[in-house]
């Protein structure tokens, strides 16, 4: 269960939210080629001066973050491509400019990730996670 956390340093309408949410969900599953169900995606709002990042001279301009945990097994191509993904949807949706953001990645073994009905197993190739 790939949990997505996004962070930006200003307040965002609930419309800007679930659109935002919908491309996510689905350049995830693309990208990584699996199913949707199993994707966790969570923003945090802060002020304009609760979040920073050392390159950036004017958190005023915005400044976006994503801290996401994966499982194991997908290429640098992948993970490179969801990378860009991420920031472009964040230019596109909350106007951040791509030098202000900064993704980072952290795999995890697919027992890791535990759900009500069980837990996933290693990603494989075109899988749904929640299959049985």
């Amino acid at each position: 269960m790939p949990h997505l956390q996004f962070e930006i340093n200003r307040n965002l309408k609930d419309e800007e939210k679930i659109s935002f949410h919908g491309e996510v969900q689905q350049l995830f599953a693309e990208v990584m080629d699996t199913g949707t169900d199993h994707i966790c995606i969570s923003i945090r709002e802060y002020s304009t001066h609760n979040l920073f990042i050392g390159r950036v001279k004017d958190p005023a301009k915005g400044v976006a973050v994503v801290n996401a945990d994966i499982r194991q097994g997908r290429t640098m191509v992948q993970r490179r491509e969801l990378t860009l993904g991420f920031m472009e949807l964040m230019n596109k949706h909350w106007g951040v400019t791509k030098d202000q953001m900064y993704v980072t990645l952290t795999e995890h073994k697919g027992e890791d990730f535990h759900l009500l009905e069980k837990y996933l197993a290693g990603w494989e190739e075109g899988e749904d996670p929640l299959a049985d």
